[in-house]
């Protein structure tokens, strides 16, 4: 077959690599100037680094097998995690029950609720018996008031905004809850976090040079502008890679790797019931300010912020898992946000987010200067993270569009697990097994 894959990022670029080993004829357009989508690269000092926070868990195989395929094994560095939460100005460690034990923000019996309920959901092995309740419902039921105030509904809070914290299904939380267990190994102590050494840069590049290796093309700068269908078929694409003419592209199939608002521009009108399951889609955008410090800001990896008067809710310091060695003795901090399109801090350029947001950081660190700052930089990625609502499987839309040779692999079928780099991998080439095993099929 003759496939066009739309998207350059953790679902296309697998997907492509196993289309052209079993045989067929593959092209790859990316709309953007580079590839990797949201686990994209930019330059910091010379290093490679990504525009947004990322690393693997040991439970994350689909994608750490793939880095072994393509032969870089060997980059992948496993490190002990160090995870905080930020409560009235201090940080407090959360990676082993006796730092739960001292979490004083929570009286010693809340404590020992919040335990008890992490165990319960972690022993928990069917994620559809808490489907159909939200996580806002049942933690306040069965948490207690106190923990949720304190710990859960600033999570979700910062997760999903005032917008959408209260409908969130509880089964994400059940499956955010069980990938950081699988990740403590058998002692159920230190949570291991993987990250590829050279970048995930490094991992995507890699990828598209496998791709051309075996004959494929791989393109940047490169609008897929519409899908044709002719007699609910695919018909071909119209494409225009960089300043040149568009041009109509005939293909075979294609997958389409974009969120669903873009999917829905390009192909013609769809039936009512997937139309629908695309329309209920919401994102929320990760919006980051990203630091380049001259020296620590804090000694955690992951610190969560559970105060709202804090105008962010995650700070990554990078460079507590990957030492300050590999940027030249520099410190990376990530200042995370999950937005709605229509927040105030959306629409910030680059100065007015990063001044909202210094003053804040003495809070983390009270010596903390702005002239610890060497440079920092802005980036905002829109359809980040989807809005996981009650009874979502229902409304995920199937990777078989209403077209015939048109495929659909998004965040929003990412499901129970949250979107991420592995799962994209898994779906990518699920995906792709789906479209030869149709392909195989005779024509009825």
């Amino acid at each position: 077959m003759r496939i066009a894959v739309i998207g350059a990022g953790a679902t296309g670029l697998p997907a492509a690599y196993d289309l052209l080993r079993a045989g067929n004829d593959v092209t790859v357009y990316e709309r953007a100037p580079f590839i990797g989508g949201h686990a994209s690269t930019f330059d910091v000092g010379g290093q490679r680094l990504e525009r947004g926070y990322h690393h693997w868990f040991t439970s994350d195989t689909d994608i750490t097998d793939l880095v072994e395929e393509i032969g870089l094994g060997h980059t992948i560095r496993w490190v002990e995690s160090t995870v905080g939460t930020l409560h009235s100005g201090r940080i407090y460690d959360f990676v082993t029950p006796m730092d739960l034990l001292r979490f004083s923000p929570l009286s010693f019996r809340d404590r020992i609720r919040l335990g008890l309920t992490t165990l319960y959901l972690q022993r928990q092995k069917d994620w559809r018996k808490y489907e159909g309740v939200t996580a806002d419902q049942w933690l306040r039921r069965n948490g207690g008031q106190s923990v949720y105030d304190v710990f859960w509904g600033p999570m979700l809070r910062g997760k999903f905004g005032e917008s959408y914290y209260d409908q969130v299904t509880m089964a994400w939380v059940w499956g955010k809850i069980n990938t950081r267990v699988k990740s403590r190994g058998k002692s159920m102590v230190r949570e291991m976090l993987g990250y590829p050494m050279g970048s995930f840069g490094l991992v995507f590049d890699t990828l598209a040079e496998r791709i051309r290796d075996l004959g494929g093309e791989v393109h940047t700068s490169a609008s897929v502008d519409r899908i044709e269908i002719e007699d609910g078929r695919l018909s071909a694409l119209q494409v225009q890679i960089g300043d040149g003419e568009a041009r109509r592209e005939r293909f075979d199939a294609a997958l389409a790797t974009t969120p669903s608002p873009v999917f829905k521009r390009l192909v013609p009108a769809l039936p009512q019931d997937y139309q629908a399951r695309l329309d209920s889609a919401r994102y929320m955008s990760a919006v980051l300010i990203v630091l380049v410090l001259d020296r620590p800001l804090s000694r955690v990896y992951w610190l969560n912020v559970a105060d709202r008067a804090i105008p962010f809710v995650g700070v990554i310091e990078h460079t507590n898992l990957i030492g300050p060695q590999h940027y030249g003795g520099r410190h990376i901090v990530y200042l995370s946000n999950y937005l709605a399109t229509d927040h105030p801090m959306y629409r910030m350029d680059h100065h007015e987010l990063l001044e909202a947001y210094t003053p804040h950081l003495k809070k983390v660190n009270p010596d903390f200067d702005p002239s610890w700052i060497e440079e920092s930089y802005h980036h905002r990625v829109d359809g980040a993270q989807p809005v996981i609502g009650v009874d979502y499987s229902r409304h995920i839309p199937g990777h078989r569009t209403p077209f015939a040779g048109v495929y659909l692999a998004n965040t929003t079928q990412i499901y129970p697990e949250d979107r991420g780099t592995n799962y994209s991998v898994r779906m990518g080439r699920e995906v792709a097994r789906l479209m030869m095993d149709d392909a195989a099929r005779p024509s009825p």
